[in-house]
């Protein structure tokens, strides 16, 4: 006989070797699933930390499901729709419950290799063939299986990403935040650390960051270096100049200024600003917005880091915190007195000294308190302006405390003329 006629009964036979050696892993189902869940929760980074419902009921489950499922397979039975249908909808809930596509494959690919191992423990002498069969089989359906897998993740998280930037738009914009969060299912934070990105002016590259692409592309650099902070919280909004981002409203300034320091190719300005609760987010985004606009250099800026410069900008929204750079004064009227008196003998100590009947050396020490306090040092020309506008707005009491309904707090010429004064 032939090559060609020899063939069939050989496949055959090594088709027949191979059903019945996966038929004997099928009283097994059950002890192999729970050996691939110990061994995804020794290989896979963070299992642990998976909620224990998930991790030993859901998982456990897909994990029989999926053994089944090959082992039908290898005796000669067609996947079903259904069977498919299993790893879609698993797919999409480790997308919405923020397990990496990388750790969600790792699992299945940790579960072929101990199925692998245990059709070989079975095996018999005489079986070479049939165990090669099934481990050709078993990369076919793994390989089925990653495509709908990754191609069902994908999907999800590309409508979280829709759902997680309409959530971002309605908080900016004020437009009904919570009745976004509850049709996509999202939680609204108790409130925001709201970041307005853009990139800055001059130097290298500048003309090429204001081209959409570029602009896009800082923002989505700065998402995934602030990432770790957010811990999948984050949510962003692009825009003509670079974008919106908002963290949760725990974030320190100081982690975050840690984060961008390093790591970006091109270094952003960005300004910041707190949202006690979601409806307060349009103002903090329009005080961000601001702040990166007028901010002189890459970094990242609150508002205490360009008060003048902000108050000048727009002086309705930044009188009450110029102002309380004041506060820490009040309880001790000396240092107030000095202060005032310091700028009005036009930074002699001396003088300031005899205005107050003090030694200068008291002078000294109490200029260092107020320095120590406001973390301003009214030596230097920012201290002499920051404080001098603080001074004119106390003293001509247009301000109110936060929290209070603002009144009109420009500085009007009389106030100009009275810092002047100051000066």
């Amino acid at each position: 006989m032939s090559q060609r006629d020899e063939s069939p009964p050989a496949d055959d036979r090594v088709r027949e070797q191979a059903r019945r050696l996966a038929a004997r892993l099928e009283p097994r189902v059950n002890q192999l699933a729970r050996e691939i869940v110990e061994r995804q929760r020794a290989e896979i980074p963070g299992f642990d930390r998976l909620p224990g419902d998930m991790r030993d009921l859901e998982i456990a489950a897909t994990t029989r499901h999926a053994i089944r499922g090959f082992l039908r397979y290898a005796q000669g039975l067609p996947y079903s729709e259904n069977d498919a249908e299993v790893f879609r909808e698993r797919a999409a809930q480790r997308a919405e419950e923020g397990v990496s596509l990388a750790k969600l494959l790792r699992s299945y690919h940790i579960g072929v290799e101990r199925l692998m191992d245990a059709l070989s423990a079975v095996a018999r002498p005489g079986e070479e063939a049939a165990l090669l069969r099934l481990g050709r089989q078993q990369l076919t359906a793994l390989n089925a299986t990653v495509e709908i897998v990754t191609e069902a993740y994908l999907a999800a998280l590309a409508d979280q990403q829709v759902a997680a930037r309409e959530l971002a738009r309605a908080l900016i914009h004020g437009e009904a935040p919570e009745q976004v969060a509850d049709r996509y299912g999202l939680v609204l934070e108790p409130g925001y650390l709201v970041l307005s990105v853009r990139a800055a002016a001059g130097g290298r590259g500048a003309e090429a960051a204001q081209e959409p692409v570029a602009v896009r592309r800082l923002l989505r650099q700065v998402v995934a270096r602030l990432a770790p902070l957010a811990e999948g919280r984050a949510l962003s909004l692009p825009d003509e100049a670079g974008g919106h981002l908002l963290l949760p409203g725990g974030t320190r300034h100081a982690d975050l200024v840690r984060q961008l320091a390093t790591g970006l190719p091109q270094p952003p300005i960005v300004g910041t600003a707190r949202a006690a609760t979601p409806a307060d987010v349009p103002a903090a985004a329009a005080r961000a917005r601001r702040l990166a606009a007028i901010a002189p250099a890459p970094g990242a800026y609150r508002i205490q880091d360009l008060l003048l410069d902000y108050h000048l900008a727009q002086p309705a929204d930044s009188a009450a915190e110029l102002t309380a750079l004041l506060e820490p004064l009040e309880r001790q009227a000396d240092l107030l007195t000095t202060l005032a008196a310091f700028l009005a003998c036009d930074l002699d100590r001396r003088r300031t000294g005899q205005a107050l009947q003090v030694h200068p050396n008291t002078v000294d020490n109490r200029l260092a308190r107020i320095t120590r306090l406001t973390a301003v040092d009214p030596h230097t020309t920012h201290g002499v302006q920051l404080f001098g506008a603080a001074l004119t707005l106390r003293r001509l009491g247009g301000v109110n405390r936060p929290g209070q309904p603002a009144s009109s707090s420009a500085i009007t010429p009389d106030s100009q003329s009275a810092l002047r004064e100051n000066r």
